[in-house]
């Protein structure tokens, strides 16, 4: 049976959990990740974890925040009010969003609380 490999293209379905067990994201609901492996467009230890898989194959990993999007950093958490997000969104913890920095750089958010 044929495995992932560096170059091949790969689809597939994921969850993402929390150590606690919450659910921060999954393709379950819609179509499959499709990536290149090893071009670098998703976290590294995701790469690592399909790398070598065979077509059906199922797996469970931990990936740690090095290869992942890195350690926490308690001073960059920030408290935003409803009233700054888009009027029709629900906000709900561990979704992540996207915004742009100061200097017109693309950032990762996370929803830790909703209160």
């Amino acid at each position: 049976m044929s495995q992932a490999k560096t170059g091949d293209s790969v689809r597939i379905h994921y969850t993402g959990t929390l150590e606690d067990g919450t659910e921060f994201d999954s393709s379950a609901e819609r179509e499959p990740l499709e990536f290149k492996l090893g071009d670098g467009g998703i976290i590294p230890g995701f790469e690592k974890a399909v790398d070598g898989m065979a077509v059906g194959e199922s797996k469970t990993v931990k990936i740690e925040p090095e290869d992942a999007y890195g350690p926490r950093h308690d001073q960059l958490v920030q408290a935003v009010p409803k009233s700054a997000l888009p009027e029709e969104m629900e906000p709900s913890v561990g979704m992540q969003l996207q915004s742009e920095a100061p200097d017109g750089q693309s950032i990762l958010l996370t929803v830790t609380e909703v209160a």
